[in-house]
């Protein structure tokens, strides 16, 4: 029990994907102009983050490691991303149109979202059980939420201030972002 509460939070805070791996920087920096989007975007990595990983830990567990063909992990984990980023797309556009239209273009980018593989890939890499990876993978997708909803919410909040010429637009949000990294740098010394 233990393990799995260090695992949680080391991946949702310490080695918060976007801030500390920076893997999928794309939707972050792209989706995080209000809280309501960057919330919708944050809860669709989520679910997929925390399926994906749940399905490509079975995949790996019985199918690649078996039948000693580790070498297509890459390969398979992309295409059950892919698939699982189907789904996504068609509940959204089906029970969420107005949700669905706000993340436009960002929607299928999950597919080729670095964190949601980074996680499969990182989830065998580091040894994780069945149970292991998708807590590891919840708390990833949990991180990834908090960092993007936090962001969107100092976008909003940059939006109204007076910002000298040089930096505004992309290099104000530039720097949000490094100084996010930097502070939660500073949870890397808690554990």
């Amino acid at each position: 029990m233990t393990k799995l509460i260090l695992i949680a939070i080391s991946a949702a805070i310490v080695n918060n994907v976007v801030l500390s791996q920076f893997l999928g920087i794309c939707p972050f920096l792209g989706v995080s102009k209000k809280v309501e989007t960057a919330a919708g975007m944050g809860g669709a990595v989520m679910f997929v983050i925390t399926l994906a990983s749940f399905v490509t830990g079975l995949i790996y567990k019985f199918i690649l490691a078996p039948a000693d063909i580790k070498y297509l992990q890459t390969i398979v984990f992309i295409l059950v991303i892919a698939a699982l980023v189907q789904f996504v797309e068609m509940f959204l556009k089906k029970f969420m149109e107005s949700l669905y239209q706000s993340l436009g273009v960002f929607l299928p980018l999950i597919t080729t979202n670095c964190a949601v593989l980074g996680v499969a890939l990182n989830s065998v890499l580091n040894g994780y059980n069945l149970l292991e990876t998708v807590v590891y993978g919840l708390a990833t997708a949990i991180g990834f939420f908090i960092a993007i909803v936090i962001m969107a919410s100092l976008r909003e909040k940059i939006e109204y201030n007076d910002i000298p010429v040089p930096f505004q637009g992309s290099a104000i949000v530039l720097i949000t972002a490094g100084l996010m990294s930097i502070a939660f740098f500073g949870f890397s010394g808690v554990i």
